[in-house]
């Protein structure tokens, strides 16, 4: 029996594919709600995604939705929706080809000839970090312009305290990128074209509880893991007030919970995890009418707002009015410290100066995310106990593909 501890979308999908496999299962999650931090919920009729905005249709989110039936419920966005950059007081599109790039305003003619001299400087450099990596690939303009934005968004880091081969490597790699970026664009025929963008008519909750409601006899809510030991060849696991013994542990937990429950079984691994920094952010939901389309906007380092990014709910999935707007993380930390409407009020300023819109507040919360920062080094060398296994967004690549690609993968191992 493998016991996975934690009922997000990693911990429910390697139960998904272990049932697949005949293998005995349980899922244990320390709330009552499955699904962790992928949840949506209706506020004054506003759907409102609090977690993750969309995924991209590729092969096993595709597999996952047919497998669960969940085809009728699926949409995708509109072919062709632009995905913007707010810098030097406008509005920008990201150009995702070689013409798109010739034709952008967003560079000056010599910063585009800096871009195109990327294939002559070399490769990342050992212990270089990300923006020091992009700007000597790329120049300064691109970097804070574009790059920037667009990567450090992913986990609302700052690039300067991010480690290439903690972080930016592994995406290099499964893409094929060697010494040049742009060289491997070139060889793909000079165009960028990401799988469609993609949710359910109730958001993406809809592909949790269904993982949910496939396997529930094997999933308990609200049974916290307090501890681990060795028993045998095996594993016991400690719930309140009850037991359980398995021939493996998977931990699908934010880094803090799993530093918590190696402390005894794994001291120096519980140490090392412990060392995982998370960047603070504020998620406000806004509500507008605009004619704005596109996926969103990213803002360039450059300009001196506190919001990092906003999605375009509105044209993504046709959510009348929605927009999310992330405020903070590493780059302001602070702004989560503030007052919800001192947040929302600096959310919906800062929409207006961008879009030329007004806009209401629906919701605030504040998300933690894994910054993929420096403190990642503490990764490097660790060792786990036979039996225990990590597997998490703080551990490989984050998004639901990457949590979906982490489980399947895993499943294997565990059978084996």
């Amino acid at each position: 029996m493998i016991a996975i501890v934690g009922g997000g979308i990693t911990g429910l999908a390697l139960g998904h594919y272990l049932a697949d496999r005949g293998v005995e299962f349980t899922v244990l999650e320390a709330t009552s709600r499955p699904g962790g931090v992928i949840r949506s919920e209706r506020v004054d009729s506003h759907l409102v995604e609090w977690g993750p905005q969309r995924t991209r249709l590729v092969g096993r989110v595709r597999d996952l939705v047919e497998e669960l039936g969940l085809g009728s419920d699926l949409i995708t966005a509109p072919d062709g929706l632009p995905l913007l950059v707010y810098c030097e007081g406008k509005l920008r599109r990201v150009p995702f080809s070689i013409g798109d790039f010739v034709a952008t305003d967003m560079f000056t003619g010599a910063e585009k000839l800096r871009v195109l001299a990327e294939p002559f400087t070399g490769g990342a450099r050992p212990g270089e970090r990300v923006a020091g990596f992009f700007t000597r690939k790329f120049g300064r303009a691109a970097y804070e312009n574009l790059l920037g934005p667009l990567y450090g968004g992913l986990y609302a880091s700052d690039p300067a305290d991010m480690v290439v081969d903690q972080s930016l490597g592994h995406v290099l790699r499964e893409f094929g990128i060697g010494r040049s970026l742009l060289a491997r664009l070139l060889r793909r025929g000079g165009r960028i074209s990401p799988p469609a963008a993609c949710s359910f008519q109730d958001g993406l909750q809809t592909l949790t509880t269904a993982l949910y409601k496939k396997h529930h006899d094997n999933v308990r809510l609200e049974a916290p893991v307090t501890g681990l030991s060795q028993r045998g060849g095996g594993w016991v696991v400690e719930t309140a007030g009850d037991s359980l013994e398995a021939s493996a542990v998977v931990l699908t937990a934010p880094a803090d919970t799993t530093s918590a429950l190696l402390q005894t079984v794994a001291p120096d691994a519980a140490a090392r995890i412990g060392q995982l920094h998370y960047n603070p952010l504020a998620v406000v939901h806004l509500y507008a009418e605009t004619d704005l389309v596109g996926l969103g906007y990213q803002v360039s380092f450059a300009e001196d707002l506190v919001t990092r990014g906003v999605t375009w709910n509105d044209s993504l999935f046709g959510r009348a009015g929605v927009y999310t707007a992330y405020l903070g993380g590493a780059r302001s930390p602070t702004t989560v410290d503030l007052p919800d409407l001192d947040v929302a009020e600096i959310a919906v300023r800062e929409f207006a100066r961008v879009t030329g819109y007004e806009a209401e507040p629906i919701s605030v919360v504040r998300e933690r995310m894994p910054a993929w920062d420096h403190t990642w080094g503490a990764l490097d060398g660790l060792e786990l106990p036979a039996g225990i296994h990590l597997a998490a967004n703080w551990q490989a690549r984050p998004g639901i593909p990457g949590r979906l690609g982490q489980a399947f993968m895993l499943s294997d191992k565990v059978t084996r």
